[in-house]
């Protein structure tokens, strides 16, 4: 009995004991396993919500990778095949093959394009001549004939060269720029000595002296390069004849220079009112004629040009000739427009 009671006093003292460690144990479990929770859903959803974005993330670089890819394939294949149509197209201009230029006109080439040599297709068709490309270029609203090539030039302006009055008139209908600056119109047509054309322009209020941007004038560029015809239209429509470039070079000089005897007879009774003015015009006279003067030296020195000679006036001895050696030489033209002559 004694050892039952102290048996169950003792289980008695116990159970106290037991059960304050098991609720200590259970305790200390409960706050690890918060601990462990709290872990849980804070850390690794964190860590999870970082692995989601980059997941996202590099799923959207590979689809924009995948994208450039496909764009670049596309872009290559474009760029070949509008390396072909540019070339094609600029050669149909060339050759005059309307209806192939046509054709790519109709699937959406800019007919305002330049070409590798910097000159719109509508020049090309008139320095060529194309006259079928021509006509469907100057049809066409979307062809800007006011576009200048690398030499600052325009398709007015060749056309003047080139002498096609019937271009150089739709060209204006469509609003081509008459009194350019710089190079103008009237100075290729002048050029060319295309009086036609001259009269044109002149009909559409171009300017009589425009200057080019070395000083340069049309009645100059004429009386070099053009006709006699131009060089009397400049002067009819009020050019002056005295005007001097950049280098100090009159319409007469260029006359001389270019050995034009017709542009110096009208251009020499011009140049009155200054100092030895007839012993230059016999020296550039001279000039013009060196090519006589050199096959007959003798006669050329003993006959001096009619016109220099008074009317009704006695000839009087003619001084000797200067040395060649020492004779004032003629300067050199101021260049032409974009270097073409």
């Amino acid at each position: 009995m004694i050892g039952f009671q102290r048996s169950s006093s003792q289980e008695i003292t116990f159970k106290p004991k037991r059960n304050m460690l098991i609720k200590l144990i259970f305790h200390h479990f409960s706050k690890v396993k918060s601990g462990f929770r709290a872990a849980w859903n804070v850390a690794p959803s964190s860590v999870a919500k970082q692995v989601q974005e980059r997941r996202r993330r590099g799923k959207k670089d590979f689809k924009y990778f995948l994208k450039c890819l496909a764009i670049s394939i596309v872009l290559l294949g474009f760029g070949q095949s509008w390396a072909g149509v540019y070339e094609d197209f600029f050669e149909a201009v060339e050759r005059d093959a309307n209806s192939r230029v046509l054709q790519l006109l109709l699937r959406g080439f800019d007919p305002n394009t330049l070409s590798t040599k910097g000159s719109t297709p509508l020049m090309i068709a008139i320095e060529e001549p194309s006259p079928k490309v021509l006509q469907i270029l100057l049809g066409l609203d979307q062809v800007n004939v006011n576009l200048l090539n690398r030499h600052d030039e325009s398709a007015l302006m060749l056309a003047g060269l080139k002498g096609q009055e019937p271009a150089a008139r739709r060209l204006i209908e469509r609003g081509a720029d008459v009194n350019k600056t710089g190079w103008t119109p009237l100075h290729y047509a002048a050029t060319g000595g295309h009086v036609s054309i001259m009269r044109l322009l002149f009909e559409h209020h171009a300017f009589v002296d425009p200057e080019s941007p070395n000083g340069t004038t049309p009645l100059m560029m004429a009386a070099r390069y053009g006709s006699a015809e131009a060089v009397k239209l400049l002067l009819d429509e009020g050019a002056v004849p005295t005007a001097r470039n950049r280098l100090g070079l009159s319409a007469l000089d260029f006359a001389c220079m270019g050995e034009r005897p017709d542009a110096i007879s009208l251009l020499a009774p011009l140049m009155p009112g200054q100092p030895g003015v007839k012993d230059r015009r016999v020296d550039r006279e001279a000039a013009c004629n060196r090519r006589e003067a050199a096959a007959a030296p003798d006669r050329a020195a003993a006959k001096p040009p009619a016109e220099v000679r008074a009317p009704g006036a006695t000839p009087k001895a003619e001084p000797a000739a200067a040395p060649k050696d020492k004779a004032t030489p003629i300067q050199p033209s101021s260049p032409a427009p974009t270097g073409r002559w």
